[in-house]
């Protein structure tokens, strides 16, 4: 604070009771009021935090929270590293938009990214055990959740061994069988095989042709930029031997006897042209669940890329979808703190879980100033003296006891 700030916070000292609150209020505004230069305003991009957790079976999974908000669950598809396609134009605009007024968590599957590379098994038990111990460690109770490709019967499957905890799927270019399990003809098979030992020669080499293939597949209408990085996210994320591993699992999948269990909300989106897997599968597995809801997309991407029009209505059908999710558990000023704004409850949870005004700022891509304007007015309101008792209100009151801090990723 300024010198400026200083005498007009001891004026407020020298007021009497009565004025007093008037006092503090033309305080804060003179002294946190947002400064006229507009780089202070600029927002700050989105920074994800890494952290590590051990599944039942001794594996150690890297997972990554962003955002702020209700959660989402992203169950984990082929292929991931959740730091570097963090940074790829293939997925971070979808992450980033899936992030806003969310926290968005996403995780490594055994095998892959920053997870355990050497394992033992690749299996629908082994993957929903992954899923199973992100979502303790990030100390969430009940999510909706989110599979794309690969990550869609992982999702169904934690749904119907967990119902209590799921409040809504969303099932993106997904299906309910593996390759392997469905009527395939000899010489699909044997494409199929093929596939499999071009991961084992070519996987980890230089060049890139061999993974061309497989990102052919992928974005056949992605940009020369999104299918370099798609091609070096590829190597990345895993070795030649657990590609062709997990393919070979992949195609075992099968949750056809569970889906129909299913008493969920849940959203099928599937791409037309998809050339990875067929519309057919989408459509299908849609039938499969009581009251889901199918949509159709137009692309022939397996993965949406943020240029194209079906981007906009995956984002736009799932903001709809979540939205009653959103707007049930986003805390607000009529619960427990009605003297408080919506933002103002949010600015107290965070201050609850222990953040400091600059990590804040951060979280809620504002300024760190209109955060010391917000934390400001909270005191005030709730006639606070000292942030731990404003702390201790709030956790009384139930905000900030979500675990959100890095002793989650020490076993």
């Amino acid at each position: 604070m300024n010198d400026d700030g200083r005498f007009a916070a001891a004026a407020v000292e020298a007021v009497t009771a009565d004025d007093r609150q008037a006092a503090v209020a033309v305080v804060a505004a003179i002294v946190y009021s947002e400064p006229s230069d507009t780089r202070c305003q600029a927002k700050r991009p989105m920074q994800q935090q890494i952290r590590f957790c051990k599944t039942a079976d001794g594996v150690r999974i890297a997972y990554a929270t962003v955002g702020s908000g209700q959660p989402l669950v992203k169950a984990a598809n082929w292929l991931s590293h959740i730091e570097y396609d963090w940074r790829t134009p293939v997925w971070r605009p979808l992450f980033e938009r899936l992030a806003r007024n969310r926290r968005l968590v996403r995780y490594d599957e055994r095998g892959c990214g920053l997870s355990d590379w050497e394992v033992d098994e690749f299996s629908l038990d082994a993957w929903v055990r992954d899923l199973e111990a992100v979502v303790d460690a990030a100390g969430l109770q009940r999510f909706p959740l989110l599979g794309i490709s690969q990550g869609g019967p992982i999702a169904i499957a934690y749904a119907a061994r967990h119902p209590e905890r799921v409040s809504r799927l969303v099932l993106c270019g997904t299906y309910s069988r593996g390759y392997m399990k469905r009527d395939a003809t000899p010489a699909q098979l044997d494409e199929h095989r093929v596939m499999i030992d071009l991961m084992r020669i070519g996987w980890g080499r230089e060049t890139a042709a061999f993974r061309q293939v497989f990102t052919t597949l992928f974005l056949p209408d992605g940009s020369p930029e999104q299918l370099r990085w798609f091609n070096d996210l590829q190597r990345e994320s895993t070795s030649p031997e657990n590609a062709a591993r997990m393919m070979t699992a992949f195609g075992d999948l099968d949750v056809r006897d569970v889906a129909p269990t299913l008493d969920v909300p849940t959203l099928v989106l599937h791409a037309r042209g998809d050339m990875r897997v067929p519309f057919e599968e989408g459509r299908r597995l849609a039938g499969m669940i009581p009251g889901a809801r199918f949509v159709s997309l137009e692309s022939r991407n397996h993965l949406l890329l943020e240029a194209e029009p079906a981007f906009a209505q995956f984002v736009d059908e799932v903001d709809a979808f979540l939205g009653a999710d959103d707007e049930r558990g986003a805390p607000t000023a009529s619960g427990a703190f009605p003297e408080l704004t919506d933002r103002e409850v949010e600015v107290l949870g965070l201050v609850a879980r222990g953040l400091a005004n600059g990590l804040i700022a951060e979280r809620l891509r504002i300024s760190d100033k209109t955060v010391r304007n917000h934390v400001t007015n909270i005191f005030w309101k709730l006639g606070a003296t000292t942030r731990a008792e404003a702390i201790v209100r709030a956790r009384d009151a139930g905000l900030g006891i979500e675990p959100d801090h890095p002793a989650r990723a020490r076993d």
